[in-house]
């Protein structure tokens, strides 16, 4: 099974295909498929009702955005109080949403 840095609620940004550049929540992650759902990212459209829906994106295409500085950046892991946490490889700060 895939392990993916990315978790629901996180704040991520598109860096390839369609919608490069928007930014949005995740709704799922789907660690099997290695693909994620992004609130109002890759919307999906049929021709016949006029509803809309997200569409899933593999998750090499989604990098996250630290909150306090924020950059694109890749995860990192430190070790506080026995637990291990998510922190933005820039700033330092701890990733919670």
């Amino acid at each position: 099974m895939n392990s993916l840095n990315i978790k629901t609620g996180d704040k991520v940004q598109v860096i390839s295909g369609a919608d490069k550049g928007k930014q949005g929540k995740i709704v799922t992650v789907s660690a099997k498929e290695n693909k994620v759902i992004v609130e109002g990212v890759n919307m999906v459209t049929k021709h016949v009702k006029p509803k809309q829906a997200e569409g899933a994106l593999y998750a090499s295409k989604v990098q996250l955005v630290c909150p306090k500085c924020d950059k694109l950046t890749r995860v990192a892991h430190k070790i506080e109080d026995g637990k291990k946490i998510r922190v933005c490889k820039h700033c330092g700060a701890e990733l919670k949403y």
